[in-house]
């Protein structure tokens, strides 16, 4: 699955700095707007501590993770909904991507500028929330016009869509993004045409100085309270000390820097694994000797369209799947000793996939 998450921010906030930690595809990060011209796409591995517990129990050529990508976004300033600055290229740009990570600025620096001279991390949210509403309200109400006259003539599904699209437009006006609309399946119809860039999901990542990253600040504060009114995760990180943590190659030297912060794990895993839930993403594995591999689906997917991710014959032909689950496995350490005992599920096209699921296809073409 091509599943990308896209950095954004105003300018100064970290987003290159955060995305140069993430990913080996280095943006250039300097100390002015719109260093980053073109979007930076990096594809990051999703840390996940069952493919270690696999590959000791099945020993594999090759053990093979799941991935996003992220993309790092050219930073938006306020008009950017009417062209300013690199508003235009921001926008089409995030229309492409399937969430949305936030980056906020929450700490203090006398040699970083801030596009509006003081950092207030509430002002910074608002400023890019307001310039995505306004695009989509433009572009909500250009839908309207397009479909007014068909919808005056009776037309049913006109109609239906016309009170869709004034729903969204009314909340839209109102300063609230789209995805905070209560919304059925119909409303969605109206707008798959327009492609909204306010209900898109969206995490907010709070970049913090070092000092701040156990116990936050009052920036922090004031964000989580803002963020708060649309039930969204704030994720609290620096990227600074980010981006020194991602240059060790040895995972005791990292373990050993992250204990020097008082940290267990770093923020980019956190976030990584924050994206991967907002998504609302699971992982199943297949494992064999020649490879251990994750695969991507998405929550509540049945078992022929699990299959169809490795490969479309699996879900024209599928057949049965052979379903064992990680706790088994480690307690009976093989393949062959989980059928003896009676541990491998045999399930039909309508087994709902669970996340960590240990899965082997049958199929015919």
């Amino acid at each position: 699955m091509g599943l990308k998450c896209g950095i954004v921010g105003l300018p100064n906030v970290g987003k290159s700095t955060l995305f140069n930690a993430l990913s080996s595809a280095k943006a250039e990060a300097a100390n002015f707007p719109f260093c980053t011209i073109e979007p930076n796409v990096g594809v990051v591995t999703v840390p996940d501590k069952r493919l270690q517990i696999l590959e000791g129990l099945v020993h594999p050529q090759k053990v093979i993770p799941t991935v996003i990508e992220f993309v790092d976004i050219a930073g938006l300033v306020k008009g950017a909904s009417k062209g300013e600055g690199l508003g235009n290229k921001f926008l089409a740009n995030i229309r492409e991507v399937d969430a949305v990570i936030h980056v906020i600025r929450c700490f203090e620096d006398p040699n970083v500028v801030h596009v509006a001279g003081s950092v207030d991390p509430v002002f910074d949210k608002e400023v890019i929330d307001t310039e995505l509403q306004l695009k989509d309200l433009e572009s909500v109400e250009k839908k309207i016009i397009r479909i007014e006259k068909v919808a005056k003539s009776g037309d049913a599904k006109a109609k239906k869509a016309m009170e869709s699209l004034l729903k969204f437009k009314e909340a839209l006006k109102a300063g609230k993004n789209a995805r905070a609309v209560e919304a059925d399946s119909d409303d969605l119809e109206a707008l798959q045409d327009i492609h909204l860039l306010t209900i898109k999901p969206v995490l907010y990542v709070a970049n913090v100085d070092e000092n701040s990253i156990q116990q936050g600040n009052d920036h922090v504060t004031k964000l989580k309270e803002e963020v708060g009114k649309e039930n969204a995760e704030v994720i609290v990180l620096c990227a600074a000390l980010e981006a020194q943590i991602a240059e060790f190659e040895e995972v005791e030297e990292k373990n050993m820097f992250l204990a020097e912060y008082g940290l267990e794990e770093s923020g980019l895993n956190r976030l990584i694994a924050a994206a991967y839930k907002l998504l609302n993403l699971i992982t199943y594995f297949t494992a064999g000797v020649q490879e251990v591999r994750a695969w991507t689906i998405k929550n509540g997917w049945k078992a022929p369209a699990a299959a169809g991710v490795i490969h479309t014959d699996f879900e024209k032909g599928f057949i049965k799947a052979e379903v064992i689950k990680l706790e088994d496995y480690k307690q009976y350490k093989t393949e062959a000793v989980c059928r003896e005992n009676g541990k491998i599920a045999v399930e039909g096209k309508e087994y709902v996939v669970c996340d960590g699921d240990i899965m082997h296809f049958r199929f015919n073409v």
